[in-house]
């Protein structure tokens, strides 16, 4: 029977590993590893036609038909042409140097990233006339979830009241361990699975005996999880154990799930690891099957691979996607709170942050004196009355060494925190500092574990429902004082409780990956934030905490499934939206503030308000989003300016387009490239950039800009007033912006406005002034 650890908190990161493997095809002696031949764009739609000219590319290479099908991994040939197959390095160099190959890579592997959410958000299925019930829950919509497998028995996935199957699909549901297509219904209507890359990489991997199941049945749960958020049918009265109780569903309550399993376990690391080549082929499968949108809660780790560089595997996968009118939704991983670490920063991917929501689970710690503690935990354990409290500490009349520090408990003697709670410091963000030290004290015999961390710190649930709870620093010191003032200290730990709405406020994530963008600064990342943290939703039941088969999870893995549940309603409502459209309606319609009015604040040390780098335009509004009045379009030849601009080979991007490509000289300034957001990363004296607006809503509209300059910086906008007729459905405007500043800065934010007094096109301003840069590059 398959099995699983527990895995709490999920986080998603990229780890390039070039793994080396003994090769299939060539010579005895001879390396070979799994490389990608990119090809760009499709030459013609015949689709045996062009596996046919991978074969004989590699034909021509390896001289006989069983050498090609023994190092043939995957062929892509619905959204782009390319192939993965197992190469040497003189072979990769011969097949990179035909002149129809764009890129030959060595393939990298990447790792995933992980009831109240929807009506924080304003689109309760109780109220009559919002996006959801206008749009029919999404029935029209296919949801392409690219992960770890799913879950089928799920309740999520029951498809009561869910009309005929929509009639642009056409995959299916493919066979496997445990899995076939009576696993299928009319809400989970495709499931597929791309292992070969995976497998051709970790030739040690043992199906048999690995907790995995070679299907699109999901081991981690972590699929199950994101598809459930996205698109999860009603679940009523969930909860874990008591706690954050309610209904569990998607956004798009009936859009349609299809799961493309690229992810798997390896038992001896106890991860989950995606191939960039099983991920290029489960992307170019869901743009054949019909997908309307594409959700990758999945990253990498610094530093990033520029977006025309295959390695750049979802960047590849995407951009071809959104030529086909696919919109593809990305997690911004979880690095932060550090700057830069923003991932999936490619400028036709909607890159999403996390938020807390409001919501937290008070647990009141009672002292010996009687003073009460409202810690934070996710306890649902039974009281525990008055035990011995201990920080361990030299009382000064010992020679034995005591250690108060989390990560060091292990060094302190059982007798030590036998029978009492045990009061740790820690300044880690790590989830397993946590966890290991509860297994210290559980291991010495300890009853409880209360951990003084920094308050922006993840909160998860102790396995077996160890009393362990969180406090910040200040509140720490105020139990450590207790403990230092009385010869025999005790503690009472109470069951934690659910606390929902005021006062409880909404704060970006501590782990949420921070902008500026590391590979083209003048793009905006993350792009919006939705909430990601102590997310309830189904997982399988190999890792369940209740009979029902749910579990809170966080990470920027569940903020993603937020957007793509958002995204789904949206392409229901406007079918003829681009990708570019739909994240413009999301970010320039976005709470700047909670839903409550209040400010909205960035975990870290120190926490501070939160700015364009934290959240991008803000949290996501879905009602606002669906009547944007303006949209920031962008289609194929803004995309190819972005490319010239941003100093790309004129050859990779003609192959990439499929398009013969000449770049202007001089290159066009990524600064005008039209997207919702004004980034200056290098302001030495003045520049002037246009953004053009797309009407999308009244026909005779008339519209006037209002600006909030950042600090220090003036903006002039031409013209002032925008309007909008039968004839003029889109109109440009000029931005000149300079400095006043006489040394180099950080950046200062601000915005700017489009108005017509009902809608209000927002877009953040973010300016650096950089001068002595500037002067040792004239000089």
């Amino acid at each position: 029977m398959n099995s699983c650890r527990t895995v709490i908190f999920v986080v998603l990161s990229l780890v390039i590993a070039l793994n080396e493997q003994r090769s299939f095809v060539a010579q005895a002696g001879s390396e070979s590893k799994v490389h990608i031949v990119y090809l760009g764009e499709k030459q013609h739609d015949d689709r045996e036609s062009v596996t046919e000219s991978h074969h004989q590319m590699l034909w021509s290479l390896l001289g006989s038909k069983e050498d090609v099908h023994n190092s043939m991994v995957h062929s892509y040939r619905h959204g782009f042409s390319g192939f993965a197959a197992k190469l040497t390095k003189s072979q990769a160099k011969k097949i990179a140097d035909l002149p129809e190959v764009v890129h030959v890579t060595p393939d990298s592997f990447y790792e995933l990233a992980t009831t109240r959410t929807w009506d924080y958000l304003g689109l309760s299925a109780a109220t009559p006339k919002n996006l959801l019930n206008d749009t029919n829950m999404g029935e029209e919509v296919i949801i392409g979830i690219v992960d770890s497998g799913v879950w089928p028995e799920s309740e999520v996935f029951n498809d009561n009241g869910i009309g005929p199957v929509p009639s642009h699909w056409k995959g299916d549901c493919e066979s496997g361990e445990m899995f076939n297509a009576s696993h299928c219904n009319k809400k989970l209507i495709g499931a597929k699975y791309f292992i070969n890359g995976f497998l051709a990489t970790h030739k040690t991997f043992n199906s048999t005996e690995s907790l995995d199941f070679i299907s699109p049945r999901d081991n981690s749960g972590h699929g199950t999880h994101v598809a459930t958020i996205a698109g999860g049918s009603y679940v009523p009265n969930t909860s874990y154990k008591g706690l954050a109780g309610g209904t569990v569903r998607g956004g798009a309550i009936r859009a349609r799930i299809a799961m493309y399993k690229a992810c798997w376990y390896l038992d001896d690391l106890d991860i989950n690891t995606c191939s960039s080549a099983d991920l290029l082929k489960a992307m170019d499968e869901a743009m054949h099957d019909g997908v309307d949108v594409l959700s990758l809660s999945i990253g990498y780790r610094l530093p990033y691979y520029p977006e025309t560089d295959v390695r750049a595997a979802i960047a590849t996968g995407a951009f071809h996607a959104v030529l086909k009118g696919i919109t593809v939704v990305c997690s911004g991983g979880n690095s932060g709170p550090a700057a830069q670490t923003v991932g999936n920063t490619a400028p036709w991917i909607l890159t999403v942050a996390a938020t807390t929501l409001d919501r937290s689970f008070p647990t009141p710690i009672i002292l010996g004196n009687n003073k009460a503690i409202l810690g934070q935990a996710m306890y649902t354990g039974p009281e525990l009355g008055f035990t011995s409290l201990v920080y361990p500490e030299n009382p000064g009349n010992s020679n034995e060494s005591f250690f108060g520090t989390c990560e060091l408990l292990f060094f302190n003697s059982n007798r030590t925190m036998a029978g009492k709670v045990v009061l740790c410091f820690t300044t880690s963000t790590r989830y397993t500092t946590v966890s290991s030290a509860v297994s210290y004290v559980k291991k010495a015999g300890g009853l409880g574990l209360i951990v003084a961390r920094n308050p922006g710190d993840n909160l998860s649930p102790c396995v077996d429902d160890f009393p362990c709870v969180s406090v910040d620093y200040e509140l720490g010191t105020n139990i450590l004082f207790y403990i230092r003032s009385t010869g025999s200290p005790v503690v009472k730990i109470q069951p934690s409780k659910t606390l929902v709405g005021q006062p409880v406020s909404t704060k970006v994530a501590d782990f949420s990956s921070r902008g500026p963008n590391s590979i083209e600064p003048s793009i905006l990342k993350p792009d919006i934030a939705a909430p990601g943290v102590s997310i309830l939703a189904a997982t399988t039941t190999n890792r369940t905490f209740n009979d029902k088969g749910f579990i809170m999870l966080s990470g920027t893995s569940m903020a993603a499934p937020v957007i793509s549940g958002v995204v789904a309603l949206l392409k229901a409502r406007h079918r003829d939206w681009s990708p570019a459209a739909i994240r413009s309606a999301i970010v320039t319609t976005a709470w700047r503030t909670d839903p409550f009015g209040e400010q909205i604040f960035a975990e870290g040390s120190p926490r501070k308000l939160a700015d364009p780098f934290d959240y991008g335009g803000g949290l996501v509004n879905p009602e606002k989003a669906a009547k944007p009045g303006l949209v920031y379009d962008l289609g194929l030849k803004d995309y190819v300016l972005y490319m010239c601009s941003a100093g790309y080979n004129e050859s990779s991007i003609a192959q990439l387009v499929g398009k013969v490509t000449v770049c202007s000289n001089p290159k066009p300034s990524v600064l005008d490239f039209n997207l919702p957001s004004i980034t200056i990363p290098n302001l030495k004296d003045e520049v002037i950039l246009t953004r053009t607006l797309t009407n999308v809503g009244p026909l005779n509209s008339v519209y006037k800009v209002v600006v909030e300059p950042p600090s220090g910086i003036q903006v002039t906008v031409t013209p002032e007033t925008l309007v909008f007729n039968s004839t003029t459905k889109t109109v440009s405007f000029k931005v000149r912006v300079s400095t006043k500043h006489k040394i180099n800065t950080g950046y200062y934010f601000g915005s700017l406005t489009w108005s017509d007094s009902i809608h209000n096109v927002t877009i953040p301003l973010s300016v650096r002034t950089q001068l002595l840069q500037n002067y040792y590059d004239e000089n």
